[in-house]
Order: C-alpha cells, then structure tokens, then sequence
C-alpha cells in the first residue's frame, strides 16, 4: 500500500487558509482593476527555449524540465540515452526534454505579447495570477510551487507607470493592514554605469548576481564571490565604494551623482529615481544595494520588503525590461511590472494577526434536520436566503439535536436554525446564537431580514 504524501515544497490547502489567500487575491485583483490592468492566464507548461536564457545563470538552474512522452520506449532508448548524455554534460537535449514548468509570468507574458502583438492596444495592461513552479530549495517562505501576482505595462516608456505601480504596492499593502514595508527602488542603469566605472563593463551579471546576495551573506563573502568571478581587487573596491552609500532618497542621489561624475549611463539612472522619489508615496526608499539579478531588467528596479518585524524577506518585485519581447523577435516595446508574493504576503498576515476575524466563517446558519416531512420546507427557505446571498446549510440527517450542535460549533457556524413540526405549523424559526447563546423566535418570511443585518 503507497503511502500518502505530497512532494516536497508543496503543499495541501485546508478550507480556512483558501479563504485567507482568496482574501488576498481578491485584494489584490480587485486593486490591478482599478488601475485599468486586465486579466491574462497562460499555460502552465512553456517551451525550454522559450524560458532558458532568461533569468540568469542561477535562475536557468531553477527551471523545472518536463520529460519528452515515450522515453520508456525500447523505440527510443537510443535516444533518450544521448539526450541524457547531453544533459549530463550541461547542454539542452531536445531529445529527452522540449518543454518546462514556468519559471515565472514575466517572460510568458513577453511571449504571448510577441504572438499576439497585432490584436493588442496599446499600452497594454495585464495582470496575471497563476502558479509558477522552481526547482529550488524548500524553506520558510521559498516553496516549488507558488502563487505569483502580476501587473505589467507594455508599450509606454513613460515612468508614470513606474509611480502608479507604486501605488498599486501601497494601495494592497494598505488594504491588508502592513503598515510598516519598505518599497525599495534602484535603477539597472546605474548597476550598468557601475560596470562601465570599474572597467568590468562584460562582467555585469557576475556583478549584480554577486550584489544581490548581499543581505543575505554580507559585505565580505560579496567581495570574495566577486573576486572568484574574475573581478579584480581594484574593480572590488570600488563596488563596496558604491555599496557603502547610505542616507536619505536626497542624500543618495547627491552621493551617486558625485560618485558616477559625467557618466551618461549613470546621469538617466540617477534622473529616473529622482523622478520615482520626488512622487507622494512614503514608502518609497532608493537603496542602490538593490540589485535583481534577472538579465531582463533595463531600469527600475522594485523590492516590496516586508516589515522588519517579521523575518521573511521580500513580498513583491519586480522593475522595467524595455526590450523583452525582442527575445522573441519583436523588438521596440518597452515594459515594466511588478508581482506580489502571495504565499510570503500570507505568512505575514499570519505572523503579525492581521487577518479579519471572519475569515474562518463560511456558512452563517446551520438548519437543524428534524425529519423528513420538515426538511423539504426548510429547503425551500434555505433557497430564499441564498438568493440572497446569505450562506447556509442543512445538517445531513436526522440525529439528536446535540450531534448538530457539534458539527455546528466545529465548523465556526455562528447561527442554528429549528424549524420541526410545530414551527412549521405556526410560521416560525428558532434561531439560536451560538457565540452569545441567545435564541429568539422569528417569523419565516423575516429570516433573510434577520440574517441580513447580523451579517453586516
């Protein structure tokens, strides 16, 4: 007999932590709306080539692979022996695998945007929320499989997107109740000028890979990933120059413009955070250590951080790519989005309370089942609350009034209803309270009533 259990770094979900992430969710969809970004869903499945080449040396590694069909063939032993081969030797093998679970949304949405481009307005706005699957390492906060929201732009240079995507991050926060996240800000055309300042101009992505661990591993086990990576010690020294800059969204601005001196790379890096920054919302914070080790990114650069009290990480990211789709040969649309971490967003509501209490209540009334003769009646009242809008349900069978009290109390069910035989006779419900353990008589035309104030 096959023991029962699930892979590792995913999960099952029970009725109560569905309701708290659709809580989410819709928090979060209902605000992509109204800001004019409309829903896409793609498919779960894209082709490796459409996905390998995109994220990084790191991130090509996370990419689940899915298994060509047939390859227990004797047919096909041959060949799923030299596609195993090449893969042992760390080259693509058409031969055992075409295909892979999505990395993320961002790089099939630049997909279908190059498939589709001829049909689509722009600027065009969507928003996605789809899983997305890597091969990483299970930890708090870091699962296989996951959840990813996100809202992206294309078409538009204009960083007035940058700043409503902003907003959009402190508009959800606000409505969930994290009051105290960061929304971190940098720009890859700084990163780029620091490149070019060093001389290490070809070495941009050991140097932004290398940059993105910091928090992680420090200052230190930084400059040694670097120095590994063929750096050399001058180039080193001053990138932790760089790193070293601190101070208020002004004081950082000031720093680099002394910093970068004439460097026109810098100078448009410099002028677009300066731009981000100079919007209203507060919980915009320029951090130049902010890297993003993702090869797409051209501009902005965005980090959601989630309050220091809560050891999580990162809740949201994302940042401008202004030729993605030229990956697919389309080249000239500009992009910028953004994506919310949904299963890291959860675990921070959970730390902190902050989910409404009525999150464990689905249904508002359990009828009691009081013999067959009643229960067709009460299912004819039941219809009429529930075209209402007011959840309820009937107990499975007849048994003894304290079995029904139970399921009723197990299931956070705040309301039990009686209707036996002498309440149908006089047009009456006994409605009991079990949070107060009140219980009054109502009339049956005025239950929807009843039920609708207790609910508001």
């Amino acid at each position: 007999m096959t023991k029962p259990g699930i892979p590792q770094g995913t999960r099952d979900f029970d009725p109560i932590t569905v309701r708290k992430r659709n809580y989410i969710l819709n928090t979060i969809r209902s605000t992509f709306e109204l800001y004019g970004y409309q829903p896409l869903e793609t498919p779960a499945m894209e082709y490796l080539d459409t996905l390998m080449g995109k994220y990084g040396e790191e991130g090509d590694q996370l990419i689940f692979k899915v298994l060509n069909n047939g390859l227990n063939d004797p047919k096909n032993t041959a060949k799923a022996q030299s596609g195993f081969d090449k893969l042992m030797e760390g080259k693509s093998s058409s031969e055992l695998t075409e295909r892979a679970l999505k990395y993320d949304l961002t790089i099939p949405f630049a997909r279908y945007v190059a498939m589709n481009h001829g049909q689509l307005t722009f600027p065009y706005k969507r928003y996605q929320v789809q899983q997305v699957w890597r091969a990483d390492r299970p930890q708090k906060g870091r699962y296989r499989e996951f959840t990813q929201c996100d809202a992206d732009v294309v078409g538009s240079q204009s960083l007035i997107n940058e700043i409503e995507l902003a907003s959009i991050y402190h508009d959800v926060f606000q409505k969930l109740r994290i009051k105290d996240y960061k929304l971190k800000i940098n720009n890859r055309k700084i990163l780029t000028a620091l490149a070019e300042l060093t001389g290490e101009s070809s070495r941009l992505t050991d140097i932004t890979v290398a940059i993105d661990k910091l928090d992680k591993i420090g200052m230190e086990k930084v400059k040694s990933e670097m120095e590994v990576r063929g750096l050399t010690k001058e180039s080193i020294a001053r990138i932790e120059e760089y790193l070293l800059i601190k101070g208020s969204n002004a004081e950082i601005l000031q720093q680099l413009q002394h910093f970068f001196g004439e460097n026109l790379t810098a100078k448009k890096g410099i002028e677009e955070l300066n731009f981000i920054a100079s919007s209203k919302n507060e919980s915009i914070q320029i951090d130049i250590t902010l890297a993003r080790g993702l090869n797409y990114y051209t501009g902005t650069i965005f980090e959601a951080a989630a309050p220091t009290s809560v050891k999580i990480g990162s809740i949201g990211g994302g940042g401008r790519y202004d030729d993605l789709t030229g990956l697919f040969g389309l080249p000239g649309i500009p992009g910028v989005g953004i994506s919310f971490g949904l299963d890291r967003i959860y675990d921070v509501l959970e730390e902190l309370n902050l989910f409404p209490e009525a999150m464990e209540v689905s249904t508002l009334a359990l009828f009691f089942n009081m013999g067959v003769d009643e229960n067709f009646y009460v299912l004819d009242q039941m219809q009429t609350l529930r075209q209402q809008g007011i959840s309820c349900e009937l107990f499975h069978e007849p048994v003894k009034l304290d079995k029904q009290f139970k399921y009723a109390e197990r299931k956070k069910i705040p309301y039990v209803v009686i209707i036996g035989s002498a309440e149908k006779e006089k047009g009456e419900a006994q409605v009991k309270n079990l949070l107060s353990g009140k219980q009054v008589t109502v009339k049956i035309t005025e239950l929807p009533l009843f039920f609708s104030n207790v609910s508001n």
